[in-house]
């Protein structure tokens, strides 16, 4: 069934390697006499030797050979030994024997035995525009354009012709005899599809007998007989689907369809997959491209499954879809915009109930988010400018619900501009022209709801959208070795609703009741804040003479303080909070300070409220990096020297609000990275509460740890941690990692720049979608791993969680052709592994051989593919598995 498709691409691309012979015939030949009067045959080993036609001083038929050139007067010809080469109306034959007759207008080309008995020197052709073809003999007809070839070799769109006889026609018409098309760029290949006889005509290809052929031995695949039309551009077809059998489901024909090839740019596949208990799925997949412009593919999947018995409620259709699109534009194809899109969308089950869409990729199994994004950006304004618009979908597969922003508006300068700079300055600026000023704007549609109630009307008219405008005034000067700034920074927002609260007095003591209305109509305000800071950098070296190869550490210190100041824009003078009132219109009177309570008209909008209170921040931090200077061997002076990083980034730092009634010290955060070699380091991070703990008993009588105003070292106590985080990774063998991205963008790079058909995009999606598809012999052996670590818990230290996650993978080549890999972690929460699968491939030069296995666990699964490598081939494979699903 399979071979029915792949005879039908061959048929569509087969061009024979006659129609490279010139069309135009000479009518008149009077070749150079090159040899001596009286003597039939020149000879002159070693020494080129050329000839040369002119007819109507338009057609010119040019010969010469490296080792002799014979020529013989009675009957016209000419024989030329040894790298002979004939040129005549762009066609470039080269042999190491050639003979051509004047008579007769035939050209004849072969190769030569050597002193081994090894036949060397075939005839190489070409035309212009045309690749080089390989045969073992062939004559020609310059006059009539007729010939033969025998034993053929020639490359036709990726797939490569050999063996059998090929005759040219007098009318076009080519006449072939037992060549066999592959993928397999041996001369002997390894298989093939074998035309036993055919027609080739310029709109039509006739065969008889077709059949498939591996390491010369015929199957018993093939066709009595075909006829294909030969449009020269896609062709529209149906696609017979895999019969087999599901464990629940029942039987099935999966993947049958039609395929329809709309043009050079575009085509689509419609694909279903039907079982004989009920179940079905119906698969739409397209493809476009414009070289050098843009490209991109559409896949969208939708499936009803029945897993119960007949009459049960687990026999009730399981349904689920996903949407995928990815679109890249050419970086040169419309400079200063771009467009691109990458959008995975599926509901909760996908990926569960369909194993990925059938790739069993163990990461997207256990993902747990799904993002998607479309996205345009342009600079404006001579690029001082930039604009980007886009539609965002976060999905959190594990709880069912969907964030969704549509549109996501951004606009920003991507430089400040200095306005009271002089054009015409010389020598340093003045302080005012050192004023810069920037803009940004930001916008967005969003709203998150249950997949179930996403495109419901009730979620529909939930979502929440603004506008915020953010407008930087700074300065930056220098005194000494310090470096101060100044701030000045205003902040808009805009909602287009703002929300009225009404409270009514509650009976038998219980809390008020609220009643929130949202009132349509324009709302903004406006903030700011003011500020500077200072910062510099503090250098000390301690110099070693007796520590064997350490030399010197090196200290750099950098400290920074800083400091801000924020009104208070919850005052109701300035209108963002309103007062609370009864039914009844008396006030409501706040129960902890016993002051009327007052309540923001944003609360629960995009961007909410202003921050009630004002503020004075005196923040405060120190960066540190360590680093050695150690002494190493060197080629040329015997010793030289090498700095290596001790610590890097190793900041703490917190903030001090002056006007805060109490908690006035925030939280120490402190974060860094160690190295332990070129290729290994920790990162930390980790938060300190510098207040204390105490206990109290609520009014039940239970005790419960609340956070006092008091600090921790009052008590000789240090900081309290509440939050430490650590993770490394690393690769035993560094170039696997490296090799991998340089694949990964190299085929980035060749989408966006060369553009794809439809075969190689299709071709490259599944490499992205599947992170098995592509295996790399080049790496002989791979270990990596990555570890983190989180511990957390809230201010009052209580709620304390761990986090542990550990992920290792690796691959070796037992020999050079084959590859054994493995992947898998270590859940911490349940002592178990994670997904673990193992891998085998073979490189079997044309063909490649892949055993996937996971062999415990949910997904359980086993699968053997061998498939031929070229795309253009992709459908010739047989493949075995057993879906992870154990209901299957």
């Amino acid at each position: 069934m399979t071979f029915v498709s792949v005879l039908a691409f061959v048929s569509s691309v087969f061009s024979s390697p006659q129609q490279t012979r010139p069309t135009k015939p000479i009518t008149q030949s009077n070749p150079v006499n090159t040899a001596p009067a009286g003597n039939s045959a020149l000879k002159s080993p070693g020494v080129q030797a050329s000839a040369q036609d002119t007819v109507n001083n338009s057609d010119k038929l040019e010969y010469s050979a490296k080792d002799s050139t014979k020529v013989n007067k009675k009957d016209g010809t000419v024989y030329l030994y040894g790298r002979a080469r004939v040129i005549y109306q762009g066609l470039e034959l080269d042999a190491d024997y050639i003979t051509y007759n004047d008579k007769n207008k035939t050209v004849f080309a072969s190769g030569v035995k050597n002193s081994k008995g090894k036949y060397v020197g075939r005839p190489i052709f070409k035309m212009p525009g045309q690749g080089n073809s390989i045969a073992d003999s062939l004559r020609y007809n310059i006059e009539t354009g007729a010939g033969k070839i025998y034993g053929v070799f020639t490359e036709q769109q990726g797939g490569f012709f050999s063996g059998g006889t090929a005759k040219k026609q007098p009318d076009d018409e080519i006449h072939s005899k037992g060549q066999l098309y592959s993928t397999c760029n041996l001369p002997h290949p390894h298989f093939g599809i074998h035309i036993t006889k055919g027609i080739v005509t310029d709109k039509q290809i006739i065969t008889g007998p077709v059949y498939l052929e591996i390491e010369d031995i015929p199957l018993p695949l093939g066709l009595p007989f075909a006829f294909f039309p030969k449009p020269n551009k896609k062709s529209s077809g149906f696609i017979l689907p895999t019969p087999g059998e599901d464990y629940t489901r029942g039987f099935f024909l999966r993947e049958g369809g039609y395929y329809i090839g709309l043009n050079d740019y575009w085509d689509a596949k419609i694909l279903g997959t039907i079982y004989t208990r009920g179940s079905y799925q119906a698969d739409l997949t397209s493809n476009y491209t414009k070289r050098y412009k843009y490209n991109g593919n559409i896949a969208l999947t939708y499936g009803s499954n029945r897993y119960g018995i007949e009459g049960t409620p687990g026999y009730a259709p399981v349904k689920d879809y996903n949407i995928r699109w990815s679109h890249s534009q050419n970086a040169n194809a419309n400079p200063g915009s771009t467009f691109s899109a990458s959008v995975n969308m599926a509901s909760r089950g996908f990926n569960k109930n369909t194993a990925v869409g059938g790739y069993y990729d163990p990461t997207q199994l256990s993902a747990n988010n799904l993002n998607s994004s479309v996205s345009y950006t342009k600079m404006l304004a001579g690029g001082l400018f930039n604009l980007s618009m886009a539609a965002r979908v976060d999905q959190d597969i594990s709880r069912g619900v969907t964030n969704l922003q549509l549109p996501d508006l951004n606009l920003g300068m991507t430089r400040n501009i200095y306005p009271f700079a002089s054009k015409n300055r010389v020598g340093d600026p003045r302080w005012y022209e050192k004023i810069s000023i920037g803009y940004t704007m930001q916008s967005s549609n969003s709203v998150s709801a249950a997949d179930s109630l996403l495109f419901k009307r009730q979620t529909l008219n939930k979502f929440r959208n603004g506008f915020q405008h953010n407008i930087p005034i700074a300065m930056n000067f220098n005194v000494l070795n310090f470096n101060f700034n100044t701030s000045l920074n205003y902040t808009e927002r805009w909602h287009f609703q703002s929300i009225r609260k009404e409270y009514m007095r509650a009976t038998g003591g219980g809390p008020d009741l609220v009643r929130i209305d949202t009132v349509p109509g324009f709302n903004r305000y406006g903030t700011y804040t003011v500020g500077g800071g200072v910062t510099t950098k503090i250098y000390s070296t301690a110099q070693f003479k007796n520590l064997g190869k350490l030399k010197a550490i090196r200290h750099v210190m950098t400290p920074q303080i800083g400091f801000g100041y924020t009104p208070n824009f919850a005052d109701p003078k300035y209108g963002n909070y309103l007062q609370a009132k009864y039914t009844d219109g008396t006030d409501v009177i706040n129960k902890v300070d016993n002051k009327p309570l007052y309540y923001a008209k944003q609360e629960g909008l995009l961007y909410g409220p202003p921050s009630p209170g004002s503020s004075a921040n005196i923040s405060f931090s120190i960066q540190n990096n360590v680093e050695a200077k150690v002494t190493v061997p060197n080629d040329t002076t015997g010793k030289g020297e090498k700095k290596i990083p001790l610590i890097n980034n190793l900041s703490i730092g917190s903030s001090y609000n002056l006007l805060a009634k109490e908690f006035k010290l925030a939280d120490f955060t402190i974060s860094g990275s160690t190295p332990f070699s070129e290729k290994f380091q920790i990162n930390y991070g980790a938060t300190l509460n510098p207040y204390q703990v105490r206990t109290v008993n609520d009014s039940l009588g239970q005790g419960r740890k609340v956070l006092i105003d008091e600090y921790t070292w009052k008590r000789g106590q240090l900081p309290r941690l509440t939050n430490f985080n650590l993770s490394f990774d690393y690769s035993l063998n560094p170039e696997a990692l490296k090799r991998k991205n340089n694949n990964e963008q190299d085929r980035k790079n060749e989408a966006l720049q060369k553009g794809m058909t439809p075969e190689q995009a299709e071709a490259l999606a599944l490499v992205s979608r599947d992170p098995n598809a592509f295996v790399d012999f080049n790496i002989p052996w791979n270990f990596a791993f990555r570890y983190s670590f989180n511990y957390a818990t809230d201010r009052n230290g209580t709620n304390s969680r761990v986090t542990n996650s550990l992920s290792f993978n690796g691959d070796a080549n037992i020999t050079p052709k084959w590859k054994v890999t493995f992947d898998s972690g270590w859940n911490f929460d349940t002592n178990s592994f994670t997904i673990t699968r193992f891998g085998i491939y073979r490189d079997l030069h044309c063909w490649d051989m892949s055993f996937s296995w996971i062999p415990f666990g949910t997904q359980q699964m086993y699968s053997v593919d061998i498939k031929v490598k070229a795309s253009v081939l992709q459908d010739l494979k047989l493949s075995k598995r057993k879906n992870y699903y154990t209901r299957y």
